[in-house]
């Protein structure tokens, strides 16, 4: 599961309560701002263009509150667009609203069309660059007189989530408090348990109907006996109506890769109401998928044709999907290389999997063909270490007006 964990977690879970209905066709300017490329040394003197959004429609100036967004790995106009609550609360607490897009993800590209054809032009994609980023970002949009006095938020989703965190750890006094949804900032080391995430994700299965998260469970040996024959991968192929059929038991690991992502991105999107943040879904997708996993002691194939009702759920929930396509598990702007750059350099996530208290294939965290895979795709070797030294791990009681949820 390397390549699930270089570049398939970086959105997480999105909290719900960023995720109540945004309005149909917000409203915001878009803007950009010039951020030095290195703001801890002093040799690289560039700059780039920062795109950052605004709706001040129900701003109270002046002094009126500043919502900052604190980007994610992706598009700024995707989190803005499924955002809900700071559109939701805009009007009642008078508050400017700013979507910053982070460093290296949208149009907020350092190098231009280079940022991503060298790791030597990604050296500046980190967290605490970004960081930088947003307070210098601050600062500037506090110099306008009317909100010179006000107090500004941090709020975030998952790694935005943990940048709200961090942001009100590292700059108390460019952001007076901090709303830090589904942050796992206590994801590294051993910190917590590697196999804690998993265990979440599966019990969303197991809350949404019986027999669910054990019919996935029994789907792994049912794919590795299939996976045993030139017959099996045939019928698989066409079962699931791929793209591209398998060929060999070498495609075994990116194909149950494939489908244990998919479980992981609907734990993400499993939303009240229909939204499209991912790909387009029902209200409630994961109730919608267990409605064919509700019977767990069945043949291998019928086991598995049922897998595939499932997965439609997540992949044709439209009905215009004429195949399956297994090197992709979302039509949302989330950027996979950047987020596996991070991954592989300060943001090492250890995960893994029992398949006793979570529904996933056993697989264990190995740290040193983490970073040979690393090493293969950049040229670098992780720090696993770094992010706890830099913002402390369970270490924050110093922290103050941070709200996780």
């Amino acid at each position: 599961m390397a390549s699930l964990w270089l570049a398939g977690w970086g959105v997480l879970l999105l909290s719900c309560i960023l995720g109540f209905v945004v309005p149909s066709a917000p409203t915001y300017q878009t803007y950009y701002f010039d951020q030095k490329i290195d703001h801890f040394g002093f040799y690289e003197d560039s700059t780039f263009k920062q795109r950052y959004l605004v709706s001040d429609t129900h701003w109270r100036k002046p002094g009126g509150p500043i919502l900052f967004y604190t980007g994610n790995e992706g598009d700024i106009a995707l989190f803005s667009n499924n955002t809900g609550f700071m559109w939701d609360i805009a009007e009642e607490f008078g508050a400017m609203l700013v979507f910053a897009e982070h460093r290296y993800y949208g149009e907020s590209l350092p190098f231009g069309n280079l940022s991503y054809s060298d790791p030597k032009y990604l050296n500046y994609l980190t967290s605490e660059q970004a960081l930088a980023d947003f307070a210098l970002l601050i600062r500037f949009l506090k110099e306008r007189s009317e909100a010179r006095d006000s107090a500004v938020i941090a709020i975030g989703g998952s790694y935005g989530g943990m940048l709200a965190a961090w942001m009100r750890m590292k700059y108390p006094h460019v952001v007076v408090g901090a709303l830090a949804a589904s942050a796992p900032i206590w994801q590294f080391e051993e910190l917590v348990p590697c196999n804690l995430y998993y265990q979440i994700v599966t019990n969303d299965f197991k809350k949404s109907g019986p027999g669910c998260a054990e019919s996935i469970n029994k789907t792994w040996s049912a794919l590795n006996r299939m996976f045993k024959s030139d017959e099996g991968i045939r019928w698989l192929s066409g079962t699931f109506r791929l793209c591209a059929p398998l060929k060999s038991q070498d495609d075994a690991a990116g194909f149950k890769n494939w489908l244990s992502e998919t479980w992981v991105n609907l734990a993400m999107v499993d939303y009240p109401y229909p939204a499209d943040f991912l790909m387009p879904l029902p209200a409630w997708p994961i109730k919608e998928v267990c409605k064919y996993l509700r019977n767990p002691n069945l043949d291998d194939k019928q086991l598995l044709q049922n897998l595939f009702q499932a997965i439609n759920v997540y992949y044709n929930y439209t009905g215009n999907t004429q195949c399956l396509n297994t090197s992709q598990t979302a039509v949302g702007s989330l950027d996979d290389l950047g987020w596996s750059y991070q991954a592989c350099t300060e943001m090492v996530m250890p995960f893994c999997s029992d398949g006793i208290t979570d529904m996933f294939e056993p697989q264990t965290w190995n740290f040193e063909a983490f970073s040979d895979d690393c090493y293969k795709q950049w040229g670098i070797r992780p720090r696993p270490k770094w992010i706890t030294s830099v913002y402390g791990g369970k270490n924050i009681n110093a922290a103050s007006n941070i709200i996780f949820r």
